[in-house]
């Protein structure tokens, strides 16, 4: 199983970045997929889910109204779309595979560095700075 994310980088609040995660090793359509974030000096954080399917997806409070997941099965690629993106939304980002066809939602983020079925992407850094 591996995860392989791009498309972090740095850029000025109200911007957006669309950091896109393929998933090869694995039937990609059979899994939920998520994002998950750590912000410096603070712990992970889930952020959003997608079910197998995409028909259903949970987003942190935070995020809400800003940020959309979304995938591609056919491409077995998954998406964060950020916008409207505020310093507070500075950390690492990690896409991951969920244990089953449903989102953990976020609780997830207490699976890294355990075992149980959850695999992780390498992160990638966003900054959001004037």
């Amino acid at each position: 199983v591996q995860l392989v994310q791009s498309g972090g980088g740095l850029v000025q609040p109200g911007g957006s970045l669309r950091p896109p995660c393929v998933g090869s090793g694995f039937t990609f359509k059979e899994y939920a997929l998520s994002w998950v974030r750590q912000a410096p000096g603070k712990g992970l954080e889930g952020v959003a889910g997608i079910k197998k399917d995409g028909r259903s997806t949970y987003y942190t409070d935070s995020v809400k109204g800003r940020f959309t997941i979304s995938r591609d099965n056919d491409k077995k690629t998954v998406y964060l779309q950020m916008n409207n993106l505020k310093p507070e939304d500075t950390a690492e980002y990690f896409c991951a595979r969920d244990p089953g066809g449903t989102s953990m939602g976020p609780t997830i983020a207490t699976m890294k560095g355990q075992s149980g079925g959850v695999y992780w992407s390498q992160g990638t850094q966003v900054t959001v700075t004037v």
